[in-house]
């Protein structure tokens, strides 16, 4: 065992000298954990975080997670014969169908990871498919379109493993000037608006503000960041989430794809007035929680301009009943 690193017997909680956890690493050989002593712990270590776990034995620290009743699973669209992709390769491709759905997303090679969305137990699910028969014959009746461009569809499904869909929150992301969480370790979430690795790079960006504005004093500038930052994080957690249920439930609605027409429309028109949601989460810096509360501005912005057109249209029909045509 390396010098100054104690053995932690399974099931306790590493916890240095005057309460301050520790970093926690398994070996290949017994013991299979111990803690190390460090002037400063950044705990970047995804979501089940070993350095996130040993805070949650303190006292005022909150945490929660949140699995989803469904799972995901990959599968695999190759190339064209000739070369070249079998779908646009410029396009998120889904396959909505209410409570699950399936995904296409294009990589460089020319291939399509596929990624089914469905629920862990029910008609619908993953439990439901064990033979090669009953996978074949499900996609072709559920997935027609898709299913002839998989020709390894049974041997993917069967070898793929099936894969947990987790939000995790906490705070504080810090322990006084010891300690400090970012990433997944301290905000998991789901894949829905594909910023999970993003958010982590913005939190690398915020603590870099935050240590800089106070340094040395690693304890406010911890501080400063997790107050900071976690609003930012609780908001893309909810966005995710919201996100699964409009691409699984609504993208086959028309009036729903008549909605986002409008907004894309709205903002080729008006740039710089107004800037759908997902634009400005995936194509700007603004800020999550600030994101959103800019969007729910102008969608009441939107929506008051749309009342007031159709009320002025009714004003106008009721006078033209009033008064006739005109001679």
């Amino acid at each position: 065992m390396p010098p100054g690193e104690t053995p932690v017997a399974p099931g306790e909680t590493p916890v240095l000298p005057g309460g301050v956890p520790a970093a926690r690493r398994e070996t290949p050989v017994p013991p299979a954990e111990f803690w190390t002593d460090a002037g400063i712990i950044i705990g970047a270590d995804g979501a089940y975080s070993a350095v996130r776990s040993s805070l949650q034995h303190h006292e005022g620290f909150d945490y929660s997670q949140q699995y989803l009743a469904h799972g995901y699973k990959e599968l695999c669209i190759p190339p064209a014969d000739g070369g070249g992709f079998r779908l646009e390769p410029h396009a998120l491709h889904i396959w909505p169908r209410r409570a699950f759905m399936m995904i296409a997303l294009p990589n460089p090679e020319g291939t399509f990871t596929c990624t089914c969305f469905w629920p862990l137990e029910g008609p619908d699910s993953f439990a439901n498919l064990r033979t090669p028969e009953e996978i074949r014959r499900y996609f072709e009746e559920v997935f027609p379109d898709a299913a002839p461009l998989m020709p390894t569809l049974v041997e993917d499904y069967q070898r793929n493993p099936v894969g947990a869909l987790v939000t995790i929150r906490c705070r504080p992301w810090h322990h006084r000037d010891k300690v400090v969480l970012l990433g997944d370790a301290a905000h998991a979430i789901v894949p829905f608006f594909g910023q999970g690795m993003n958010a982590a790079f913005e939190d690398c960006i915020w603590l870099d503000r935050c240590i800089r504005a106070h340094a040395p004093d690693f304890g406010r500038a911890f501080a400063e960041y997790s107050r900071l930052r976690k609003p930012h994080a609780d908001a893309i957690a909810d966005l995710a989430l919201q996100n699964f249920v409009e691409m699984r439930d609504k993208t086959a609605s028309r009036v729903f794809r008549m909605r986002k027409a409008l907004e894309r429309g709205l903002h080729r028109a008006l740039p710089g007035w107004y800037t759908p949601l997902y634009t400005l989460v995936s194509f700007t810096n603004v800020p999550y929680a600030d994101a959103v509360r800019r969007a729910r501005r102008q969608d009441w912005i939107v929506l008051a301009v749309a009342l007031l057109l159709a009320g002025v249209v009714v004003l106008e029909l009721w006078l033209l009943l009033l008064t006739g045509p005109p001679s």
